[in-house]
């Protein structure tokens, strides 16, 4: 697995000293969005933290956003993740 850090394209939605935007233009990385900015279109720097999480998430245990997994491989990376930690796995 190679993760890349990318997408600074997002960068050019911000003027200067903004710390948050709303946009109608929903853009991103399926998996790397957090649920915020999807519902509501709202982008600030909690973005970059809640991808960097995902990314961390794939390196620690070696899997892919775009897959599925659990029982009955229903839940991507970040549900299964959350249910396994639920479990106190």
């Amino acid at each position: 697995m190679n993760p890349k850090i990318l997408d600074f394209g997002m960068a050019k939605l911000f003027e200067k000293y903004e710390l948050e935007v709303n946009t109608s233009r929903i853009v991103g990385t399926y998996g790397y969005v957090p649920p915020e900015y999807v519902r509501k279109g709202i982008y600030s720097p909690k973005y970059d933290v809640y991808s960097f999480g995902v990314l961390l998430l794939q390196i620690i245990n070696g899997k892919r956003t775009s897959q599925y997994y659990g029982p009955h491989e229903n839940m991507n990376l970040l549900e299964y993740a959350y249910e396994l930690w639920m479990e106190g796995r």
